[in-house]
């Protein structure tokens, strides 16, 4: 889609005008900042504009020595990005490639990788292109393995729990037994009597406390986190804890005989009930390991997608006795992922195994690589390659479980000119960092096309801008 500069009637509710995502006035000042960056008047470059991030190609001050830089030392590029922001609407990011010539001319592409591609991660290319509508990534449609000889740990005592905390917190408000039974139904499982207990002497709700920073944190050291509301707990399933497919296709779900916590995503059997205090949520486990307790606490970080801490075998354990877990995780790397690249395993061969789910071929100085010791691997569900990295890309196609294939831009025309692109795939994604993004923008089209899935669209916006003086 091509569009010319032009101005559109809209505004905030105020009635102020405001900037159009697709007017190039909007794009002006920071055109202007990434054109003084270039090395010469005319040449290419991409960024993007989010409304949480951003990361434009613009020359920048040195920081001040011995001060953090502020807003005020990048106030130019600043103001440029939230015009471009105010504009954004709804949309959580755009990403865009523009040409500048030497008399000003400027041709400016807007890249809108919706629906069916993610979006990238730090440049304007396209992110993991889903290739099946509503697929998920193997571990994500993994189920715990039941525990049905669980038991609770001989230290839960909901009484215990219950007596300890109306003694530390004597005003609290607790939750009614109906607050507590419309809370069973909504997440569809009962609560442990020990959660039951904690939500009896405080239904967690810090508006209770009226603002009182030193009561909320009073609050928080009697119950050793900070206690989500009632009506806040949430089942930690699967889709509680979204990723991008390009990290997703790489987790593999391994639970060793002697883990106490599953190494699942989620759990219908993980009720989150409070936070950290740095984002992470604790949760009771109904769906322990092996060497797990029914009922245990453990902790999901939010810097992770698989697996969870144990952090206490009950919760009169972490919040009676501050007692927490002395189980180590084993530090054996599994089979199921194997990083071939300078500084892990040296070969293919050496990743070869039956439980084989995932296999990284990284920065490699050595001659390329040859395929043929995984093709009997029966689980191989992801591959992903740096460029140079394979030494003949149409292997692939003896991979017959792929779901999830990375390639650089080369090798992914390799296949696509052989109509090699094998069929299984429910995602893909690229391995080309320094690749032209309207290149692997044109590829994807070309992918999803291929699974009959939405295209990446393209607006294109003309201008000239004019030199400073």
């Amino acid at each position: 889609m091509r569009a010319q500069s032009a101005r559109h009637a809209i505004t905030d509710p105020g009635g102020r005008p405001m900037p159009a995502l697709e007017d190039f006035a909007t794009w002006e000042p920071l055109l202007r900042l990434v054109r003084d960056g270039l090395d010469g008047p005319s040449g290419r470059a991409s960024g993007f504009v989010g409304q949480g991030s951003w990361s434009v190609p613009v020359p920048r001050p040195a920081p001040v020595p011995g001060r953090a830089s502020l807003v005020s030392d990048m106030q130019e590029e600043w103001d440029a990005v939230e015009l471009v922001r105010d504009a954004l609407g709804d949309a959580e990011e755009v990403s865009f490639v523009v040409d500048f010539e030497e008399d000003g001319r400027t041709v400016l592409r807007l890249i809108d990788p919706r629906p069916a591609a993610e979006k990238a991660i730090g440049n304007a290319g396209p992110g993991a292109l889903v290739l099946i509508k509503g697929a998920v990534p193997e571990p994500w449609r993994r189920l715990p393995e039941p525990a049905p000889d669980a038991s609770p740990a001989p230290t839960a005592d909901a009484a215990l729990l219950e007596r300890t905390l109306r003694e530390r917190l004597p005003d609290a408000i607790g939750a009614t037994g109906e607050e507590i039974a419309a809370a069973e139904a909504r997440l569809g499982v009962p609560l442990p009597e020990e959660l039951r207990a904690l939500y009896r002497v405080t239904r967690g709700r810090f508006d209770d406390l009226n603002g009182d920073y030193e009561a909320m944190t009073a609050y928080a050291i009697a119950v050793r986190s900070e206690l989500l509301p009632l009506d806040e707990l949430y089942i930690a399933d699967p889709e509680s804890r979204p990723a991008p497919w390009r990290f997703a296709a790489g987790a593999a779900v391994v639970t060793r005989p002697d883990d106490a916590v599953q190494g699942v995503v989620g759990s219908p059997g993980w009720i989150a009930f409070a936070d950290n205090g740095g984002g992470d949520r604790y949760a009771i486990d109904l769906t322990p390991g092996p060497k797990g307790r029914l009922g245990q606490v453990i902790l999901l970080s939010h810097e992770e997608y698989i697996g969870a801490e144990h952090i206490a075998d009950s919760l009169t354990d972490m919040v009676v006795h501050d007692r927490r877990s002395a189980w180590v995780p084993s530090r054996e790397r599994p089979r199921a992922v194997a990083h071939v690249n300078r500084v892990s395993l040296p070969s293919v061969e050496a990743a070869a195994h039956p439980d084989l789910e995932v296999l990284h071929l990284g920065v490699w100085e050595d001659e390329p690589l040859g395929l043929a010791p995984v093709f009997g691997c029966p689980r191989l569900r992801t591959l992903t390659a740096y460029p140079g990295t394979l030494a003949d890309p149409l292997e692939i196609t003896r991979l017959e479980h792929l779901e999830y294939l990375a390639l650089p831009a080369a090798d992914w025309r390799v296949l696509l000119d052989a109509d090699a692109v094998p069929r299984t795939l429910l995602a893909a994604g690229f391995e080309s960092y320094e690749d032209d993004p309207l290149v692997l923008a044109s590829l994807a089209n070309e992918l999803l096309a291929l699974f009959e899935r939405p295209l990446i669209t393209e607006t294109v916006l003309e201008g000239v801008l004019e030199r400073r003086r």
